[in-house]
Formats: C-alpha cells, structure tokens, sequence
C-alpha cells in the first residue's frame, strides 16, 4: 500500500511538472495585428476553369492582398526541355510590383496542390540522378530571373519535403541530401534572400524543415475529411503550435516563422469541379472559415497564409461572394 502511493505521488508530481513546462513552451503574446497573406495557383486556377489572369488580378486588386506566395511549378515553367516559360510568373510578380506587395517564391520538384511532386513529363522517364541535374538547372534560371526584383522576400525550397507519407507514390522517400543541396544551392544564386522551408503542422515534426532552413513556416488545417471517418476536426489545440515553435528554437535558435498554409476551402478527394456544391459547403463554408480564423488567431503567429482564394474567386462567379468578402475583410484592414 505504501508502495503504491509513492507511485501515486511520483505519479502526480510527474504531471504537475510536465504541465509547467507545457505551459512554460506554451507562453508566446498575442500579437497586435495578424498580418494575412494568400497562396496563388496557376494550375489550380485553370483546373476550376477559371482565368488565371483574371482571378490573380481580382486577388491582388479586389481582395486587396498584399502578401503572397506564389509556385514555380517545374511543368510550367520547364514544359520541355531547355525551353522556358516565364509568362505566367512574370506577370505575377509584376503586378505585385506594381501594387508594392511581397512575394514567398516556391521553387523545386515538391510544391503546393496535388500530386505533390510536378514533375514534367520530359523528365519522367529520366533516372532520379538525371533528375536532380535537371531540377537544379530549372532553378537557376528562376531564381536568376526573379532576384532582382524588390517583390521577393523569400525562396521556398520545396513544400513540405519532410512529409514523405503524403503522396509517397508519386514522390518517393525523401533525398534529404539532396534537399540540403538545394537550399545551399539557392544560398549561392542568392545570398541576400533567406531560405524558407516548410512542414505540415498536423503530421510533421518540424525539426529537419526548422533546422535546415533560414525561415520556417507551417501549415494548419482544421477542418478535414475522410473516405471511412467522414468529416471530422482537428484534435490539436492551438497552443500546441506554439509549444513546437519554442521546442524548435531552443534546438536550433530563435528563427522566422509564419503560419504558411491557412486552409480555407473543402478537403476534397475529387477535383473541386467533379464535386457538388451542397458537399464542398459541408466541407468549408463561412462558419467554418471563421471558426478557421479563431483557431489561427490562437496559434499567436503574426502573419498568415490563406489557402483557397482560387475556390472563393470561383464560388464568386456561382453567384456566392461570402467566402470573398469575408477575405476581403482581412486584408483591406492591412491597407486602409
């Protein structure tokens, strides 16, 4: 008996300590102004039928965003071999020129939106040692044109790399040399810039994306659903983000960081098209938005990526404009 209340009271003593030190890593101010930026996709714009054109400039314009990430996908901008295209990003980050916003660049074979890895199919039925060749040469050409310009702030190297179980079959396991090669590699194109790398909030555990880079940024998803569980909400409470920001730092230093991916659309396992609308607003609708909001704003970071803003512009043209006005909100509070 006496035996077991000593273990009893280790036990407690045990808990009492533990809970400390989380709310000791938990401690992180509210910030005065959450600072809203939003991720632009091509190939997603034009998989929902939209305008690319037209549904950047009505983010850059109309929502009045003046952060954000925009993707260098390797297809897009290598559709074959040796011959580039840089219409499309070229015109981005002009216009974000002009309206003085800032720009996150995402370069490398991993970058947002499925399947994970874009791949052109040139390249395909290359070795992965080919591959690497091909990959670093597509990055200099984007990293070169793009330096000079006052718009980037940041270079993405990759998206996510550390989380290899996601889309394991169209990217392989992670060549964690080789991304180490990579951020080096854009360090020398250029040394003025830092080097953000990312890892999902939900599933990683932050400490190859926090260690290797200059910055880091993580995403949050609140809301998602599965095939056998249906829909179901994140189990994670916001000050858990904030106790592995503060594991990171005593590990590897004090760096940026940010709330990259802030998801703000239905978590769909068909293309948003395919998908009725009455099942897409079960998924993400302006209650869960703004439930999506409160969480972030409880994970105390001071700028915040929203993802989604090609779903809203194209649920705009339904004849729906809640989700974009509530977007709208958020970011003409920044410029007014």
């Amino acid at each position: 008996m006496r035996l077991f209340l000593k273990i009893l009271l280790w036990l407690g003593v045990l808990i009492i300590c533990l809970a400390i030190v989380l709310w000791w890593l938990a401690r992180k101010p509210m910030p005065e102004q959450i600072t809203y930026g939003m991720s632009f996709n091509t190939f997603y714009a034009t998989q929902l039928g939209l305008d690319w054109k037209d549904t950047y400039n009505a983010i850059i314009h109309d929502l009045s965003v003046r952060h954000l990430r925009l993707v260098a996908h390797w297809p897009m901008v290598e559709p074959e071999q040796g011959v580039y295209n840089f219409s499309e990003l070229d015109y981005q980050v002009a216009e974000a020129e002009k309206v003085g916003a800032d720009v996150v660049m995402a370069v490398g074979r991993r970058l947002p939106r499925w399947p994970e890895c874009h791949t052109p199919n040139w390249a395909k039925e290359k070795s992965w040692d080919e591959q690497k060749i091909e990959i670093k040469e597509y990055i200099t050409k984007v990293v070169e044109r793009y330096r000079d310009s006052p718009a980037i702030v940041y270079w993405q190297v990759e998206n996510e790399p550390y989380l290899s179980m996601f889309a394991l079959e169209h990217c392989g396991e992670l060549d964690d040399d080789f991304l180490r090669e990579e951020i080096a590699f854009v360090h020398d194109l250029d040394p003025s810039r830092l080097v953000l790398v990312t890892d999902s909030g939900n599933l990683g555990s932050w400490s190859g994306a926090y260690k290797h880079g200059d910055a880091f940024g993580t995403s949050v998803y609140v809301y998602f659903w599965n095939p056998d569980l249906g829909q179901f909400k994140t189990i994670l409470p916001p000050w858990f983000y904030r106790v592995k920001e503060k594991t990171m730092a005593y590990l590897y230093g004090v760096k940026p960081t940010m709330l990259i991916e802030l998801s703000a659309e239905p978590w769909l396992v068909k293309p948003l098209t395919e998908v009725p609308l009455e099942v897409q607003y079960s998924r993400m609708d302006l209650e869960k938005f703004n439930d999506i909001l409160r969480y972030a704003e409880e994970t105390r970071y001071d700028k915040q990526y929203l993802w989604g803003a090609e779903w809203w512009y194209w649920l705009l043209l339904q004849g729906d404009s809640s989700m974009w006005n509530r977007g709208k909100e958020l970011f003409t509070e920044e410029i007014e």
